[in-house]
């Protein structure tokens, strides 16, 4: 059954902003429904363009580039609260793919109402701006990771990110939150070889830093793991953002 926007699971978190009366009616009446992504389905194609913008309600998936060889490269991922299709709203097509990785279940917007929200709800188009400068500034903390930072520090950096930003969504459990991604996609998502990430994340395991196995990651030891990668354990790396 489709989730009625009043009732969404994921404005109860303070990950995002609450929403005013006027805005919750106008999203309700921009949802136009619900998709139900199973794992390995492409829901937006590169160099394709789509009819529809989506949030992830649930799920996880991962965003990539196909190069002309035919490999795929990481380039991010998607957590619950992430809105994805911005691209093709505003440049026609979209320059990266994104596929489920576990069930995804998605609020489904009609890409020609994009204009109405800018026209008529000038809030919205600012949180749509702020998810935009979001995305950069994430861009740019990857960039910096993969330039300055060693194996470890990089590993230790992106296993941190989603420990917080999981945990924020409400899924962590018995001190563990889900992480379903392959070792390769985080090797890609880094520059690193998939046996220089191997090696890595032993390493960080048996010095009792955290354990990455069977879909699940637990952090044993949070300050350490942030010192790693030059986080201080109190920063604040899930400020509020928008939920659209």
């Amino acid at each position: 059954m489709t989730t009625d926007c009043t009732n969404c699971p994921l404005r109860r978190f303070d990950l995002f902003h609450p929403m005013t009366k006027t805005t919750l009616g106008f999203m309700m009446k921009f949802k136009t429904g619900e998709l139900v992504a199973q794992p390995g389905t492409e829901i937006l194609t590169e160099q394709a363009s789509s009819s529809q913008l989506f949030t992830a309600l649930s799920g996880m998936g991962i965003r990539y580039k196909t190069t002309r060889d035919g490999d795929r490269q990481v380039v991010g991922f998607v957590l619950p609260g992430d809105f994805v299709g911005l691209q093709s709203g505003v440049m026609d097509v979209m320059r990266h793919s994104v596929e489920a990785t576990t069930e995804m279940r998605l609020c489904v917007f009609n890409r020609s109402d994009l204009w109405t929200l800018f026209k008529s709800q000038p809030d919205l188009a600012f949180d749509l701006t702020h998810l935009a400068a979001n995305e950069e500034h994430l861009l740019g903390e990857a960039l910096t990771a993969m330039g300055q930072m060693d194996a470890q520090a990089k590993i230790a950096w992106a296993l941190h990110r989603f420990d917080h930003r999981l945990g924020a969504v409400g899924l962590r459990r018995n001190g563990r939150v889900p992480l379903p991604y392959r070792q390769q996609d985080l090797a890609d998502a880094l520059g690193l070889s998939l046996v220089h990430t191997n090696k890595t994340l032993a390493r960080l395991r048996s010095g009792g830093v955290l354990d990455w196995s069977d879909g699940w990651l637990s952090v044993r030891d949070p300050a350490k793991l942030a010192s790693l990668c030059d986080i201080e354990i109190d920063d604040e790396i899930n400020p509020a953002r928008p939920l659209i």
